[in-house]
């Protein structure tokens, strides 16, 4: 049995989430309490959480295999193999929309595939989202896979989604971190970096997240292979952050990037290394405030909103500083649900509720990159 601890800091919203044996939570209660260091038990038994979704994931797989997209179960979490073997349904029923680029393969060789959604032209503004980064983060790869089916569905019926794409393109990376999340499904559920091993230690696995050029190496990372914000050992090494990194600088003309995450329902803009402004601070946290207007008005779910820095924690070497800097001025990150309640065990009949009022805000970001950007 394992307690999941939150430690909190009364300047920032979560510091670290920590999985404590219940033999040791006594002793670990008291230490924090001795330190003076917030802390809250958000999850009393895990393996409680794990079981229920596993047993949940079991009843799904014994489901028929999908011929279609329409078949698909967005009801349910599905591992990467049903994630690949969607996205080559989709691409297939939707030619003229839809295509299937292939940025580079991870470290132990699976495809880092990237879905285009083109109504035609060169060289056209285009839109950068992705999900799953932490593999452990299952409502995001879940929801990426909504949010593709949305695509293809509201073209031409939805007046807002059909300008979009007829202005601009729309590049969606579901499984950004395939071979975590192949682990999380098989071996580690709680698994949230790579699986590249690292020499000189029995610790395996980088943090896609801390990886970037940007404040890399400094506070908001760390340098042990075996801490959970590992950041490798130089910036830009791990095979599923170059290919996103050499992918935008060829495009060369992207105006958002998005970066989808959970949880703690937060919608964040750079910085998260420095405590300094970005320059089109207002603007971005105005789009927020927006954005998390728009998602509320479906379910009511409040998030919070503002740079990374102030709204969450100190975090250096992040995808959002990396796309800002590199000019992408619509560079945001999402939390998604919940607040820790499930934290990242969220019950699969959370998925379509996430994913749609997630969407309301994207749409936002997304039309206000239409109209904003030349």
């Amino acid at each position: 049995m394992k307690v999941l601890l939150v430690l909190a800091a009364l300047s920032v919203a979560i510091i670290e989430n920590t999985l404590v044996p219940f033999t040791s939570l006594q002793t670990v209660k008291a230490f924090l309490e001795t330190e003076d260091i917030p802390y809250s038990v958000m999850v009393k038994d895990l393996q409680v959480l794990l079981d229920e979704e596993n047993e949940q994931r079991l009843s799904a797989a014994r489901a028929t295999e999908p011929r279609t997209t329409d078949d698909y179960d967005y009801t349910n979490y599905h591992n990467g193999d049903e994630i690949y073997s969607f996205q080559d349904m989709l691409v297939a029923e939707n030619p003229k929309l839809v295509s299937k680029i292939v940025i580079g393969q991870s470290y132990e060789g699976r495809p880092l595939n990237v879905l285009k959604f083109s109504t035609g032209g060169t060289n056209r503004r285009g839109i950068w989202i992705n999900t799953g980064i932490h593999s452990r983060e299952w409502i995001t790869q879940a929801s990426g896979t909504w949010f593709a089916k949305k695509i293809v569905t509201d073209y031409g019926r939805d007046t807002a989604l059909t300008a979009i794409l007829e202005n601009m393109d729309i590049f969606l990376e579901i499984v950004t971190n395939p071979d975590g999340y192949n682990y999380s499904h098989k071996t580690n559920r709680m698994w949230r970096k790579t699986r590249k091993p690292n020499p000189g230690s029995s610790c395996d696995g980088t943090d896609l997240n801390r990886n970037w050029d940007a404040g890399f190496g400094t506070a908001g990372s760390s340098g042990n292979p075996c801490d959970q914000t590992y950041r490798g050992p130089k910036a830009h090494s791990e095979s599923e952050v170059k290919s996103i990194v050499d992918f935008v600088k060829s495009h060369g003309n992207l105006k958002a990037f998005i970066d989808i995450h959970s949880y703690s329902q937060r919608l964040m803009y750079p910085y998260g290394y420095t405590a300094t402004p970005c320059n089109d601070q207002r603007e971005l946290h105005d789009l927020a405030r927006k954005a998390i207007t728009d998602l509320a008005s479906l379910y009511g779910t409040s998030f919070r909103y503002g740079s990374v820095m102030t709204t969450i924690y100190q975090a250096s070497g992040i995808s959002i500083d990396w796309s800002y800097n590199q000019g992408i001025k619509y560079s945001y990150t999402f939390e998604l649900r919940d607040t820790g309640h499930y934290g990242f065990i969220l019950p699969a009949n959370q998925i379509l509720p996430t994913a749609k009022e997630a969407w309301l805000a994207l749409m936002a970001i997304m039309e206000h990159t239409k109209d904003n950007t030349n």
